[in-house]
């Protein structure tokens, strides 16, 4: 390893060590894509430092940065997370964490924002052999087209348009929404929901059944897909708007001085290292660099 190099590992490490002291959890970074090759880069690097016999830590906390990419290897990551650490995993988030990276982050016990952080809608990331696309663009597109067909306004060009799709395409664009929802609703209840035991603001104090965890769960789900709703696949949603409108819990870190410079400590320096190397994605944690 080049001088420059074994310096910025050396002060990243001391800084990652001080985040796992303050979370009391074995700390990693995922940054960039989410991409099906990236499923055993990430199971051998999980179990490394697994491996690591000095620390017995049954809590881990990720700290994502990603625009996206598979839905499918978003649920691959949270097995083999959710394997060696089944107690509690934490998100941190210090930039964003779009479309399946919101997905995974709805998988933890608890997520971590500051003022500046976002999350994204849901819109599921589909490879399309030109690289990924936002599959509800395209179906939404398609049922806009469908309904001036049924309404007899379809033009000659908007019918060759509707005509060039491709059937099977469009199916799993559907079932990647549907897959999206499913995964969403299964991991909120089992994880971001279970100590959620008594209601807050609504009758406050009276419990909280399933079914009031399921329903919250699907409403968080289809408002986070609602493509019509957002207008951008790349809109940013800020803690704000998780809180008062998903009624998402989430853990702010603006008002906590010494938590917020430890992440943005640690994040801005890597995330300047990651840019200039040109390294995507780029996995860290106390012994992998």
């Amino acid at each position: 390893m080049q001088i420059f190099d074994k310096t910025i590992s050396d002060v990243l490490k001391d800084k990652l060590l001080q985040l796992e002291e303050k979370f009391v959890a074995d700390v990693v970074l995922y940054y960039g894509v989410i991409h099906p090759a990236f499923i055993k880069p990430f199971r051998d690097f999980i179990e490394d430092l697994k491996s690591d016999g000095d620390k017995k830590r049954t809590r881990l906390a990720i700290i994502l940065n990603t625009n996206g990419g598979s839905v499918e290897t978003v649920e691959k990551m949270v097995e083999i997370t959710r394997y060696h650490y089944p107690d509690e995993v934490y998100f941190i988030v210090p930039d964003y964490a779009m479309s399946a990276g919101t997905i995974w982050c709805m998988s933890g016990d608890k997520i971590y924002m500051d003022y500046t952080s976002s999350l994204g809608p849901i819109d599921p990331q589909v490879d399309s052999g030109k690289g990924y696309v936002p599959a509800l663009g395209y179906l939404d597109k398609v049922n806009e087209l469908l309904e001036k067909a049924r309404n007899n306004e379809l033009t000659n060009a908007e019918f060759a348009i509707l005509q060039s799709q491709d059937l099977a395409m469009l199916r799993s664009f559907e079932q990647a929404r549907e897959l999206t929802v499913s995964l969403l609703k299964e991991w909120l209840v089992k994880y971001k929901f279970k100590t959620w035991t008594d209601h807050n603001s609504t009758n406050p104090g009276t419990p909280v059944s399933d079914q009031e965890k399921q329903q919250r769960a699907e409403d968080i789900a289809r408002l986070l897909g609602d493509n019509k709703y957002w207008h951008s696949h790349g809109r940013f949603i800020g803690i704000n708007t998780l809180r008062s409108l998903l009624k998402l819990k989430i853990e702010d870190c603006s008002q906590d001085g010494e938590l917020r410079t430890l992440i943005r400590s640690y994040n801005d320096l890597i995330c300047e290292y990651i840019t200039r190397s040109g390294l995507n994605p780029f996995l860290h944690s106390r012994r992998y660099f």
